[in-house]
């Protein structure tokens, strides 16, 4: 049985990864400082560490301790909006996060790592889907730290030999259980639910955007498929050697507004959603060119956009952030 570490293993999509390991046979230990992250999510059956990364001595001490196979890094900081007004804190958090990380690995000798990148790193693209050789342009300090972490993932290819995968996430919603639902507010579908809750209208952020009805273009991917995507991603490094770039979505965008329409049809009302401006380093559009994930790592997603967008309901009215 294979030992993986799993960073930011209490938060949200980190719940979800240990999850889906812990079903195909890993052993997994999570390390999460719970600064955003919560112990009631963190299985039974997994080991849990509470510890910050940037403590690189203490980091590997948990590795060698536990006979650490591989890492999953999923602990970042990860609000765009946040990373434009307060951009320091996402370099020193993000970037400095995962040079601990690779550090500690190589004091334990780990050499193998999924790394959790993102679609930010593309910015503003000019093709309908992006590939894993798009150009990379991150409009945000955000996308910048993902951008970063995947050089310093080739750097370190060369210089101890480590072998990788970076997931480039498209934006995550949904759900494996009402327990495990996305409890930050951050994201679309959530932000929605919130203002729903506050007998509020939610917000458009822009309706000028060169798209098919002026609001924002997103590839949204079930919270569930891409956990499977990490665990296909250990099993490859684990079976044979590979470095690269994956993106994980569905290649099927959505706007905003049919979103709030999905949202809509899910929760048996209409939405009233009002117009704001549009904030600063979102995009126009972004959808992901699968192909890579398909043959790479034979995988793809399963879930549409309703599937998504219901199951993060029935988490939310279980146990929204107000009672997490």
């Amino acid at each position: 049985m294979s030992t993986w570490l799993v960073t930011g293993g209490a938060g949200y999509i980190g719940a979800h990864v240990v999850k889906s390991l812990l079903e195909n046979d890993f052993k997994v230990v999570v390390v999460d400082d719970l600064s955003t992250g919560l112990e009631r999510k963190i299985p039974e059956q997994a080991i849990f560490e509470k510890q910050n990364i940037s403590d690189t001595k203490k980091l590997a001490e948990i590795m060698k301790k536990h006979n650490v196979t591989g890492v999953v890094h999923l602990a970042a900081k990860k609000a765009v909006g946040e990373s434009m007004t307060n951009p320091s804190l996402y370099y020193q958090e993000n970037i400095g996060g995962i040079i601990s990380l690779l550090e500690a690995m190589s004091q334990a000798n780990v050499k193998k790592i999924v790394y959790s990148s993102s679609a930010a790193v593309y910015g503003d693209p000019v093709e309908e889907k992006v590939n894993e050789n798009s150009e990379t342009h991150p409009q945000s300090p955000y996308g910048e730290t993902k951008l970063v972490g995947e050089w310093l993932l080739k750097a370190d290819e060369k210089a101890r030999d480590i072998e990788w995968i970076a997931l480039r996430y498209f934006n995550v919603v949904g759900a494996a259980l009402p327990e495990l639902g996305d409890t930050g507010v951050n994201n679309l579908v959530p932000m929605i639910f919130r203002a729903l809750d506050n007998k509020q209208r939610p917000q458009v952020f822009g309706d000028k955007y060169a798209t098919t009805d002026g609001s924002c273009i997103r590839d949204y991917i079930h919270v569930s498929d891409l956990a499977h995507a990490h665990v296909l991603a250990a099993q490859k490094l684990i079976t044979e050697k590979y470095c690269g770039i994956i993106n994980v979505g569905t290649g099927q965008g959505f706007s905003v507004k049919q979103v709030m329409n999905t949202v809509s049809k899910v929760i048996g009302k209409d939405i009233n959603f009002e117009i704001s401006q549009p904030r600063p380093g979102d995009p126009a559009q972004t959808v992901a060119d699968v192909k890579k994930a398909a043959s790479d790592l034979k995988w793809q997603a399963t879930n549409d956009l309703e599937s998504m967008v219901t199951s993060a309901w029935q988490a939310w009215q279980k146990m929204p952030p107000a009672n997490n």
